[in-house]
C-alpha cells in the first residue's frame, strides 16, 4: 500500500457505515475533512473503543515506539508480524478502525511518471481498515507521541497488478468486533490474517498524474481519466 488515501467524508457518515449505536465522543469536529490526498504524518479520523463507548479522535498517520530514533515512523504494518514482532509490540492490544474513502496506488506502465490508480470500494461505502496505535484514552490525554498504523496484507487477484499490498479492511460486523475491547488478541490476529474483505469488493481506474504532488487537493482528484 502506498501512502495516500483520502478521507473527505463527516466522521458521522464514517459512524454510520460501523452501524454502532454505542454513544459517541466526538473530537474529530462534526464537518466534512474534505481531506482527498492525504499523505503520511497527516492528522486522520480514527476510531477505537474504550468501554461501552467509541471515540473519534484525529491522530497522526505513522507511529514508531520510543526507541526506534533511527528510522521515520512506520504508516503500516505487515499483518504477517505485527501480532509478534518487537517493533508494534506496545500499541498491538490498542486497536483501533480508520475509515477511508479509498487508497491510491502507482504502477509502473512505461511511461516518464508512475500511473496513478484509485482503488475503491463498488458500492461507494466507506472503506473500514484495520489499525493500531497510540491515542488518547482514559490513561492519558494527546501526546507528542500519538499516531497509528494501517494493517496491510498481501493483495489477490487482479488487485495485485496494481501493488502486492492492500489494507486489512473489515466488514461492519468484523470492524466492531476488531474495535471491541473484550475481543481476545488471538482471535483479533485471526481476523486480520483471514478476513479481510475479498478483492471483488473493490474497483479501481486511472486519475490523474497531479495527484502525486501532495498540495494538490480536492474532488477533481478522484476522477476517473479515459
Amino acid at each position: 500500500m502506498c501512502g495516500r488515501l483520502s478521507q473527505y467524508r463527516g466522521i458521522h457518515d464514517f459512524v454510520a457505515a460501523l452501524s454502532m449505536p454505542n454513544a459517541l465522543i466526538n473530537t474529530a469536529g462534526d464537518q466534512p475533512f474534505e481531506r482527498y490526498n492525504a499523505a503520511p504524518s497527516t492528522q486522520l479520523a480514527l476510531f477505537h473503543q474504550e468501554e461501552s463507548m467509541l471515540h473519534a479522535d484525529m491522530v497522526r498517520w505513522g507511529w514508531r515506539p520510543h526507541w526506534a530514533k533511527d528510522r521515520a515512523a512506520p504508516i503500516n504494518a505487515r499483518v504477517e508480524k505485527v501480532a509478534h514482532g518487537p517493533f508494534f509490540r506496545a500499541i498491538w492490544p490498542h486497536r483501533a478502525i480508520i475509515a477511508i474513502d479509498n487508497w491510491f496506488e502507482w504502477v509502473d506502465e512505461g511511461g516518464p511518471k508512475k500511473q496513478p490508480y484509485l482503488i475503491r470500494r463498488k458500492d461507494r461505502a466507506p472503506i473500514l481498515c484495520a489499525a493500531i496505535g497510540q491515542y488518547p484514552n482514559a490513561e492519558h490525554g494527546p501526546s507528542e507521541h500519538d499516531g497509528f498504523v494501517i494493517i496491510t496484507a498481501d493483495s489477490a487477484g487482479g488487485m495485485v497488478d496494481i501493488h502486492d499490498r492492500r489494507p486489512v479492511s473489515f466488514s461492519p460486523e468484523l470492524a466492531r468486533e476488531w474495535l471491541d475491547p473484550v475481543t481476545q488478541k488471538e482471535r483479533a490476529e485471526q481476523m486480520a490474517l483471514f478476513q479481510s474483505e475479498p478483492t471483488e469488493a473493490f474497483e479501481w481506474f486511472k486519475i490523474d498524474q497531479v495527484l502525486g504532488n501532495v498540495r494538490n487537493q480536492g474532488s477533481d482528484l478522484i476522477k476517473p481519466i479515459e
